[in-house]
């Protein structure tokens, strides 16, 4: 499982069978999200259950769930990740139309990042402004209605 390689990496554990509490730990997810995660077909197999019907998952398993966590964050729309997933459980061959989501979404958080950055120009400029006014005692009616 390749595609969830790179530098998200699962915390070493004494055993491959990992609950989902374990896994909720490990990611940062809440088991609530992880149950989401699977119900949305976000999982690159079917969890297998144990004698006791609790979920047994794989290093391999945390590892994908932690980049489908990252691409959630980065605002990845779950179609997107959902057209991601599919191309991986396909198998070999399709690893260009990969590169190409992957780079798309990259090229989308990149543009998000540097909006952000105007928008925190813009607030800490608007910080220095009342800080400076603070210190020089002259908020009387800055912005004030």
């Amino acid at each position: 499982m390749s595609d969830a390689g790179g530098p998200l990496s699962v915390p070493a554990v004494s055993s491959n069978a990992w609950s989902i509490g374990g896994v909720a730990i490990a990611t940062g997810l809440s088991v609530h999200a992880i149950r989401f995660f699977e119900r949305e077909g976000l999982l690159l197999r079917d969890i297998p259950r144990n004698a006791g019907r609790h979920r047994v998952f794989t290093p391999a398993d945390v590892q994908w769930l932690t980049l489908v966590n990252r691409l959630r964050a980065s605002e990845m729309p779950l179609a997107r990740i959902r057209d991601f997933v599919d191309l991986v459980r396909s198998g070999p061959g399709n690893e260009q139309e990969r590169l190409d989501l992957l780079e798309a979404h990259e090229r989308a958080v990149r543009e998000r990042i540097a909006e952000l950055e105007d928008c925190l120009e813009i607030i800490e400029g608007k910080v220095a402004t009342y800080q400076r006014h603070l210190l020089d005692g002259t908020v009387h009616g800055v912005w004030a209605p």
